[in-house]
């Protein structure tokens, strides 16, 4: 099973990121995943380059600027304890992010073609689907889905999962384009773990020869790359909660999140 997929905490730190995920880092295209740590009063200047990005409070809330755009993020105490406000933020800028008490934000990015403006997102315009049921309940909340906020190739959800339950279920994929049926879309999960020593288990498995396989043991700040191949379960353990953040982008001319499910696996778990 390919280690390469896995992404543990502090494997791609630098001076600027905690996590710092791109195409090359990944080996594909479009989709990359930033989180920056912010000291009280502390500033992070950042260009955007072919990417539009948007800012995602995870811990603690910060101020956005790009250009004469100024957003003020209220943000969160914690991942799991509500959803955030977010800013968007268009390709070819340069923006800053300040946090005068200080906290921990994601930069979910994709490559793309048009400049789309600089926007914020409401967190109580954030719709929230309750997923599956029983042992595979879990919490979508779709911030950056391709139908609740427009951009031009991201699309970027948060999950959470109750401790041990399982979601990401029934595996699916999303790695080959057959329209009206099926998208192709890289996609970086990003894990926390509610609780000191928890942990969580994320499966990739082939769906084509040589194609992704890995069985990752995940905590909090670590990551899992999905270039290809069936995807789940993601799996908590048991009286710690699991989140995950999904960042997704990819060649499609329009921006839609379609999956086919495994065909095993799919009888009354939809």
């Amino acid at each position: 099973m390919s280690n390469e997929l896995y992404v543990p905490k502090g494997a791609t730190a630098d001076a600027y990121y905690a996590l710092d995920i791109d195409p090359k880092r990944a080996g594909w295209t479009y989709s990359s995943l930033r989180i920056v740590e912010l000291e009280a009063g502390g500033t992070h200047t950042f260009t955007t380059g072919d990417s539009e990005w948007i800012v995602l409070p995870l811990q603690g809330g910060c101020t956005v600027r790009e250009g004469d755009a100024v957003f003020q993020l209220l943000g969160r105490e914690s991942v799991f304890a509500s959803v955030s406000d977010f800013a968007y933020v268009p390709r070819d800028a340069q923006a800053q992010i300040t946090s005068g008490a200080g906290g921990r934000f994601a930069l979910a990015g994709a490559k793309c073609e048009r400049r789309l403006p600089a926007r914020y997102g409401p967190a109580p315009e954030v719709p929230v689907e309750e997923r599956g049921s029983g042992n595979c309940a879990r919490r979508v909340r779709n911030f950056a889905s391709a139908g609740a906020f427009a951009c031009d190739k991201l699309i970027a959800v948060e999950v959470i999962t109750p401790g041990g339950n399982w979601s990401s279920y029934p595996p699916h994929k999303h790695d080959e384009d057959r329209p009206g049926e099926e998208s192709e879309l890289e996609e970086i999960y990003y894990f926390e773990i509610d609780g000191p020593n928890g942990l969580g288990y994320q499966r990739v498995f082939p769906s084509r020869e040589g194609g992704a396989d890995v069985l990752a043991e995940v905590r909090t700040g670590d990551a899992v790359l999905v270039p290809d191949g069936w995807h789940g379960p993601s799996i908590a353990q048991p009286g710690h909660d699991m989140y995950y953040l999904n960042v997704m982008a990819g060649p499609g001319r329009t921006r839609e999140w379609r999956i086919c499910f495994h065909p095993d696996h799919t009888e009354g778990y939809r």
